[in-house]
């Protein structure tokens, strides 16, 4: 099969703006694979900082996504959420539908190795999900949940909505998500997890993982742990600062403020886990229906710079937005 000339990719242009763009497509060589895209997911924390602009210089080279083109702040093309089939590639590869950290795009060349099959128990528009769990794993390890805790976790969105369904599967923890949007019960609900909103949350907790996006979630987390109690942050705050009152029992309580991201794992696994490993066992964990909840949109790939604004704006209410793309060529 002849590789396509073109493809065709969302570039982020300008502060809330973006468009698709017309590019040369090589042709793979012996140790790389040809991918046409079925579906990609949009990250939204992470790709909304991006489009509006907001990644601060000091972060422009940690920010870097694996087949990004283009510098921050824009023009840029940005995105890893990507699954297709390999239409050329080794035979091992060959008509496999994979996961690839690749941008928004609708055909693509990369190395073999830059691409991981999905199990066949795994819907390929499911696996849009792949990355989202990678970052809840990292987050779970690093938070360290033992039988038997308790454990709020602050944002449900879809990375803090899989922390909480992971942890929930642990025998005897007490797992409560909460969210400032109430609506947000049916999610935790359909993944099996119990929900409260911020006046409801329950006190004195062995961990609080925060994962909001918001400094008021962070100051909630503070005020929920108890005594020796540990807070993960998982949320990415781009440019801005966040206050937060580190006085009063922070210190009294010898409280645990722990970062966590994803672009590193945690020190004690690297001699048994790699990256590679990691994917593996994030995209296995997709097997689930009920995660189909997270999905909360599809739209095709070609309306992506008009809905851009509406997905990547403030008032965003938007989990996983799918995008799908077309068996024909765009061009």
């Amino acid at each position: 099969m002849l590789a396509p000339e073109h493809a065709n990719a969302f570039w982020v242009t300008g502060p809330e703006k973006g468009e698709l763009r017309r590019e040369p497509l090589v042709s793979p060589a012996q140790d790389e694979v040809l991918v046409r895209t079925l579906y990609s997911g949009i990250s939204r924390g992470t790709e909304s900082l991006v489009f509006n602009g907001r990644v601060p210089e000091s972060e422009f080279s940690r920010m870097q996504a694996p087949f990004q083109t283009g510098e921050f702040p824009y023009p840029v093309k940005y995105g890893y959420c990507s699954v297709g089939r390999v239409e050329q590639g080794p035979d091992a590869l060959l008509n496999k539908t994979v996961f690839c950290l690749f941008p928004h795009q609708d055909h693509y060349v990369v190395p073999a190795s830059a691409v991981t099959a999905i199990p066949d128990t795994v819907p390929a528009n499911r696996a849009v999900l792949a990355a989202n769990m990678e970052t809840a794993i990292n987050g779970v390890w690093d938070a360290e949940p033992m039988l038997g805790e308790r454990i709020c976790v602050i944002g449900a969105g879809v990375v803090g909505a899989l922390v909480a369904y992971l942890c929930a599967q642990m025998p005897g923890v007490e797992v409560q998500l909460i969210d400032i949007n109430p609506e947000r019960r049916q999610l935790a609900e359909q993944l099996g997890v119990a929900f409260c909103t911020p006046d409801k949350a329950p006190c004195d907790q062995d961990c609080v993982i925060h994962a909001s996006g918001h400094p008021e979630g962070l100051r909630q987390a503070l005020a929920l742990v108890g005594n020796e109690g540990r807070i993960i942050e998982m949320s990415w705050f781009g440019e801005g600062s966040v206050a937060i009152p580190l006085g009063g029992a922070f210190h009294s309580q010898r409280l645990t403020l722990k970062a966590s991201q994803v672009g590193q794992l945690p020190p004690k696994l690297l001699p048994r886990w790699d990256y590679q490993r990691r994917l593996k066992l994030a995209l296995s964990l997709l097997v689930d229906d009920r995660l189909d909840a997270l999905i909360s949109g599809e739209s095709d790939f070609t309306q992506l710079p008009t809905l851009a604004p509406t997905l990547f704006g403030p008032g965003g209410t938007a989990l996983c937005h799918r995008l799908r793309y077309s068996q024909r060529d765009l061009s």
